[in-house]
């Protein structure tokens, strides 16, 4: 079977989403990959070749009607021309390309991580939902064919390699969303521990200011198995996430994790492969995202990364069996090859049409009206600084 993914595509976790899924589908299939725009394409060996097409779709961010068209029919002509017969949506925010596939009758499956209260009920024109969270299928579990396959990584990429230290060398990934991530929580829990016991580096693609005595902040785009080496135990005291694929990568690494206990994180974690930290207080996101940010308190967090000063290795043992017994993607994912060879189209999916053109249409208005405001915004702001300057000239 010839079968398409649409992604974004470079060094982030949703692209490695995908490339964990193209190791797992090419053992049957033919896999070509939509490499979608509006965001930044890759450069580097693992992110091109013949497989990859730099496509047009946009997520609507480019939102003239004529735009829009030149997008969709970029992608049509991706699908005839590679006879694609299954399409694999990541994170997929524009309905447009979905309902296209349908009527084409190309099979759609995504890979399930963004959705609000509002397009929850979207989701019944995918033929397919892969939940690797439970937290996930607990909101689609009515879908006819929507399916838990538990989230895995590479195993034998990402292993364990110990320091030539007994100190506590707290590890933190922020990606590039360090707030999401609770970067600010990790550094001002750390600022309350012994600095002559402990040392904190933070793995960043993002500019992060930091006076705390201690901590090490190394910018930089790394690929796997990363920088998870540099420490014994990982801090990642996230606010909200869609799986938490670094928290198996640093598991898989044998770094006990410390982490919110909160879904889909505890899903993870348990007290003999790490700490989990109570939610002190939850927060709506400001782009209606369905769950809730859940913050952790800071002196509770600095408790829990104190507790691993004496020996921060007694928990790395069980967390690296735990990552191999449970964590290996390429056995979880096996299951994901059963569900293609199973899946069925899902009939009478053209009755939500309707109300997802109409959510579009008010998505769009917004969106025009948010960007003519950021205009007229940057348009009065340069005139004012231009009568300024003219006036003092």
């Amino acid at each position: 079977m010839n079968i398409g993914i649409v992604t974004t595509w470079f060094e982030r976790g949703a692209s490695y989403v995908s490339l964990q899924y193209i190791k797992t589908l090419s053992k049957e299939h033919t896999v070509f990959v939509y490499a979608r725009g509006g965001e930044k394409f890759g450069e580097g060996a693992e992110w091109n070749g013949q497989q990859v097409t730099f496509g047009d779709l946009k997520w609507g961010k480019d939102f003239s009607k004529e735009s829009r068209k030149k997008n969709i029919a970029h992608f049509e002509q991706w699908l005839k021309e590679k006879e694609i017969e299954l399409v694999v949506f990541n994170e997929e925010h524009w309905w447009e390309p979905i309902i296209l596939c349908s009527t084409l009758n190309i099979k759609t499956l995504a890979y399930v991580d963004y959705y609000t209260k509002q397009t929850v009920p979207f989701f019944n024109i995918y033929d397919v939902l892969i939940c690797h969270t439970k937290r996930h299928l607990s909101v689609f579990k009515d879908h006819p064919q929507a399916v838990y396959v538990p989230w895995g990584t590479d195993t034998d990429v990402f292993v364990p390699k110990r320091l030539n230290t007994n100190k506590a060398i707290f590890f933190h990934s922020a990606g590039m969303n360090p707030y999401r991530k609770g970067t600010d929580l990790v550094i001002s829990a750390f600022a309350l521990l012994p600095k002559e016991s402990a040392k904190l580096i933070i793995h960043s693609q993002k500019d992060i200011e930091c006076s705390v005595e201690g901590v090490e902040i190394i910018k930089d785009t790394v690929g796997p198995p990363g920088l998870y080496h540099m420490g014994n135990v990982y801090v990642y005291p996230s606010r909200l996430e869609g799986i938490g694929l670094t928290i198996a990568e640093a598991m898989s690494c044998g770094l006990p994790v410390i982490t919110s206990d909160n879904a889909p994180m505890n899903e993870f974690v348990q007290n003999e492969r790490g700490s989990l930290v109570d939610v002190k207080s939850f927060k709506e996101r400001h782009d209606g995202y369905y769950w809730p940010e859940g913050h952790v308190d800071v002196v509770d967090l600095a408790h829990a990364m104190k507790s691993y000063i004496d020996d921060p290795y007694a928990k790395s043992a069980a967390t690296r069996r735990y990552a191999e017994q449970y964590l290996s993607w390429n056995r979880n994912s096996q299951a994901i090859l059963d569900i293609i060879r199973q899946a069925k189209s899902i009939s009478g999916k053209e009755k939500i049409y309707p109300a997802i053109y109409s959510y579009e249409k008010i998505k769009t208005s917004k969106l025009r009206r948010f960007v003519h405001k950021t205009k007229l915004l940057k348009f009065g702001i340069f005139s004012y600084c231009f009568n300024y300057l003219k006036n003092k000239i």
